[in-house]
């Protein structure tokens, strides 16, 4: 069976996680996000001047059996972008990391570079965007041009897949349309909310308050808000 991917070619769908991760990590379809990655990891941060960054899409991180999603934004310019891993690398991933650790559904606390032991219990993080746009904001068009890879992603998941939990308004709208092509959608569609449950045939979808810097240092979003939501993702999944 073969998929439109990068660029217009028609190629073998990716039939398995690991070489999805590849195809992503080689996409150029969109030229704003292709300048904008790479010109970051040309000038770099001063704190990361020494170190070579990554610069290209971002794949998701965890087991290709995983029963858990987690779905963000976009990698951060800094962060995912320079480490190629999601939410390593940034205050937002320190926040998840010590969460998913805290409720059970991380090997250690933090993630700092690819490498580093880091390792998800049943679980999976990726996003609807793979590169890191600029000001943390994708086009709608960029969003919509990138979603073929959310779709592949979930069916490759969707043996195992009992939940997924999303991180933020963004995710969850650009979440529903590739649920549509898998499963059955509620009319009128489900609204975004923290703490919001929808069951989707045989998949439990949760909202949750993004782990960005607004919210988690103005308190709209707490650790324990986090921990609460995460660990009824597990329980839902199966994995508490």
């Amino acid at each position: 069976m073969t998929s439109t991917y990068c660029g217009g070619v028609t190629k073998l769908r990716p039939d398995t996680i690991e070489r999805l991760d590849e195809e992503i990590a080689e996409c150029r379809r969109c030229p704003r996000l292709v300048a904008w990655r790479e010109e970051v990891a040309r000038t770099k941060r001063a704190a990361y001047a020494n170190e070579t960054y990554w610069g290209r899409p971002v794949p998701g991180i965890g087991p290709a059996d995983a029963s858990l999603a987690i779905i963000g934004l976009a990698p951060a310019a800094h962060g995912g972008n320079r480490t190629g891993r999601m939410f390593t690398g940034d205050r937002s991933g320190d926040v998840l990391f010590q969460a998913l650790y805290d409720v059970g559904l991380a090997s250690q606390p933090t993630s700092s570079h690819r490498g580093d032991g880091l390792e998800l219990y049943g679980t999976r993080i990726t996003a609807p965007v793979h590169c890191a746009p600029p000001a943390n904001k994708p086009t709608p068009a960029e969003r919509d041009t990138c979603r073929s890879w959310l779709v592949r992603e979930l069916e490759l998941l969707r043996p195992r897949l009992r939940a997924i939990v999303v991180l933020g308004a963004f995710g969850w709208q650009a979440l529903l349309p590739v649920l549509a092509q898998g499963w059955t959608l509620p009319k009128p569609l489900p609204k975004f909310g923290h703490g919001v449950e929808v069951v989707l045939d045989d998949l439990h979808l949760l909202g949750c308050y993004h782990v960005s810097q607004q919210n988690t240092f103005t308190g709209r979003l707490t650790p324990a808000m986090l921990r609460e939501v995460l660990a009824r993702g597990a329980e839902l999944a199966g994995l508490g």
